[in-house]
């Protein structure tokens, strides 16, 4: 135990890993050029919005890390090397952010977290362009870009991993299907980072130690499980396997996707047509057609057959590849008793006509 105890004491090196990835989210996501989107009304009737370029900024960054590894200036298995101090290192910052958030609060008017914690007036853009912008606009969400560090926190790691596993002869075809399932995960989540701003985490959720140590730790360390466990164990996959394996990644993005669209899509037009033909419409604010006529949260459905897709490359032999869906599915169940609990306090005898209508809540005819 006494090396993997030494092995997990943050090292001033892993903390100028994680300085430098978090600072570098933060000038470049307000630098860059992006699609401005208007949020969705919170609880409060106000509205916030956000510079999507969390595509532009990912690309940039592996850009640069590629011109880093190939000059050796930094190596590519860095992450891998040393996991256990940037994940020690990551929970410190973590708490010690929950910390100072958890004394805002309390010294706040409505004694608690922050439903939209957002720094607005937005000092380095407006000296990079030596103007002063509307600060609503370009201001940053802490929320969003936490999210947004956790799933590209989850892509280096991923490809620091792979690294590794071509560095010791471990490469085989089922690290390969994992890490391509990733990347299309990845890169799909933020080319349509505009959908983000209407889910639960950016609506509902206020600011606190679960947002944060769930996008800065759980989702970066937790999510790429499956990569760490192959590069110690390798898996023989036939070909049906793999085809099946596919297979279901593509179901569960097409029902994760096309809900999360719809939802996304009717309310910036609640009179667009679905699946070709005018939305049935509860009370002028419930979705009940497409997806959402078929589960109240089918996009949780989507949500788990993709987490499910990228353990299955892992096999059978271990349940530890399976920790992350097992991990979601329990969260996800958690997080839709309470959304349902919000919406019944919120649209009163609209959701009690809804829930008639659309029985189930995640999965058909189970539950």
């Amino acid at each position: 135990m006494d090396p993997l105890l030494l092995s997990s004491i943050p090292s001033w090196s892993s903390v100028v890993i994680l300085v430098s990835f978090l600072s570098y989210l933060g000038i470049i996501g307000s630098i860059l050029p992006g699609k401005i989107v208007h949020g969705a009304t919170l609880s409060d009737d106000t509205r916030l919005c956000y510079r999507c370029n969390g595509l532009l900024s990912l690309l940039l960054l592996v850009t640069l890390l590629g011109i880093g590894v190939s000059r050796k200036l930094i190596s590519p298995t860095v992450v891998a090397d040393k996991g256990l101090e940037l994940l020690s290192a990551t929970f410190v910052f973590s708490f010690l952010v929950s910390l100072v958030l958890y004394t805002a609060g309390h010294q706040s008017k409505d004694r608690g977290s922050s439903l939209k914690p957002h720094i607005t007036g937005n000092l380095i853009h407006d000296w990079w362009y030596g103007i002063q912008l509307n600060p609503n606009v370009m201001g940053v969400d802490l929320k969003f870009f936490f999210v947004r560090a956790g799933i590209m926190g989850w892509l280096l790691i991923n490809l620091s991993v792979l690294a590794k596993s071509i560095q010791v002869g471990n490469m085989h075809r089922s690290m390969i299907l994992y890490q391509l399932l990733s990347v299309l995960y990845i890169l799909d989540y933020f080319f349509y980072e505009e959908y983000m701003t209407s889910t639960w985490d950016i609506i509902a959720e206020r600011l606190g130690f679960m947002l944060v140590f769930g996008d800065l730790v759980w989702i970066p360390f937790t999510f790429s499980v499956q990569g760490w466990w192959l590069l110690g164990n390798k898996v023989e996959l036939t070909k049906a396997a793999v085809v099946a394996n596919c297979l279901s990644f593509l179901i569960g993005y097409r029902v994760f996707r096309g809900a999360n669209k719809q939802k996304h899509v009717f309310k910036k037009n609640p009179k667009a047509h679905i699946w070709g033909k005018p939305p049935k419409v509860i009370g002028g604010k419930l979705l009940a057609s497409g997806y959402w006529g078929v589960a109240r949260h089918c996009n949780y459905l989507g949500d788990l057959l993709l987490a499910l897709s990228l353990s299955l490359p892992c096999g059978a032999s271990s349940i530890v590849p399976y920790f992350y869906p097992l991990y979601l599915l329990i969260l996800l169940i958690w997080r839709e008793r309470r959304d349902e609990a919000r919406c019944a306090q919120k649209y009163k005898e609209d959701w009690k006509e809804y829930c008639k209508l659309v029985p189930w809540r995640i999965l058909p005819y189970i539950y």
